[in-house]
């Protein structure tokens, strides 16, 4: 089969990941399609983590067809027997003759193994058709999956001048209902929703996710040092979704036995006075929570920024202009000496939704300069 065949079909399971993307957890979003003489005999994505991968989907809808088709996945066919039995043994034991592979599965348990498994017992193997594209829609899964640590995306809403919110706290609306619409759908594909207890305090939110369509509900983080999450919060009366309440082994006993008696998860990072944000990373990423969609306020937004913390940005700006000296702003953190030190945006994006201007960036961290550099 030719290479703009190739690309058309692996097209199609690139678009089953896309449709699926959100329901996975910190599994992979994944696409497979099936294809014998010109004519697509089987399709299917991974729909729930523990449940069968999207070979599997796509092998039991073409059945006898199956034998001597060539499968175009969007991530290396699993060799290790996890939630699933092995993909790769699947293809082989139906007698798929060619197996069109996107990108490599940086999961150490797979890595290369999949497709060695699938060359062993004679099957053709081509790897590298839309690998970019299949890389970026599995972006939280690759990054989690080798650190341990949540895939991070920062998300902010200010006006032109930077400003989160007027000087009176004012901040419904900035942007428009496309923009937050959109943000309703990042809150869908996330794991986790996290801000500080300072956002808590001044909005009481829900932190659900709010869309035309049925939508999933994120577990709802608070970076809390010192418990002041008040207990008759709409985060700890309503039951859309898990609250996970991160704090300091300093705060105290009575206060987190009773959040813990609401029904929320109470967790320890550092010993204080503030949560160890790196430590809180590792804690939820312990407890497989693959991606996070971070809406703070200032300081948190700074905090995340300053520990290197944040592996994607997607920034609103509506058009207009509040002012204000003292009026919250996106980031606030003591910052850096010199403009080379600044955090710069990579691989940028910009799209409008309305008037709105929506920036979409990867954070590139100047290196740190050590003693043994100097």
């Amino acid at each position: 089969m030719d290479t703009l065949s190739d690309e058309f079909y692996m097209d199609l399971a690139l678009n089953l990941v896309r449709s699926t993307s959100g329901q996975t957890d910190s599994n992979p979003a994944v696409g497979c399609v099936l294809v014998k003489a010109g004519r697509i005999v089987g399709m299917g994505a991974h729909l729930k983590r523990g449940t069968a991968h999207a070979e599997v989907h796509a092998l039991n809808m073409a059945g006898s067809e199956a034998e001597g088709a060539t499968a175009y996945v969007t991530l290396e066919p699993c060799s290790h027997h996890g939630r699933t039995p092995p993909c790769a043994d699947r293809l082989i034991a139906e007698k798929v003759v060619r197996v069109v592979v996107a990108t490599l599965d940086p999961n150490p348990l797979v890595a290369g193994q999949g497709v060695a498994r699938l060359k062993a017992n004679g099957v053709d193997v081509i790897v590298g058709i839309r690998s970019q594209e299949a890389f970026l829609l599995n972006e939280m899964f690759n990054k989690y999956i080798v650190t341990k640590r949540p895939f991070v995306t920062l998300k902010t809403a200010s006006t032109l001048d930077g400003r989160i919110a007027s000087e009176t706290g004012d901040s419904k609306w900035i942007t428009n209902d496309l923009s937050r619409e959109y943000v309703h759908q990042l809150r869908h594909k996330h794991q986790a929703i996290m801000v500080g207890i300072g956002t808590v305090l001044a909005d009481d939110p829900l932190l659900t996710t709010r869309l035309p369509v049925p939508s999933l509900n994120p577990i709802r983080v608070v970076i809390d040092s010192t418990l002041q999450l008040p207990l008759h919060s709409r985060l700890l009366q309503s039951q859309h979704a898990r609250v996970i309440i991160i704090t300091t082994e300093g705060a105290d006993l009575d206060k987190r036995k009773r959040l813990e008696e609401l029904g929320a998860e109470v967790l320890t990072a550092g010993t204080g006075p503030q949560v160890d944000l790196i430590r809180a990373m590792e804690v939820l990423g312990e407890r497989e929570i693959g991606s996070v969609l971070l809406e703070g306020g200032g300081r948190l937004n700074g905090a995340m920024l300053e520990s290197r913390l944040v592996d994607k940005m997607v920034l609103f700006y509506a058009p207009k202009i509040i002012g204000g000296r003292h009026a919250p702003a996106n980031f606030d953190f003591a910052g850096f000496d010199k403009m080379s030190e600044a955090i710069k945006l990579i691989r940028t994006q910009v799209d409008l939704f309305g008037e709105d201007i929506c920036l979409t960036g990867y954070p590139e961290y100047a290196a740190v300069e050590t003693e043994a550099d100097s």
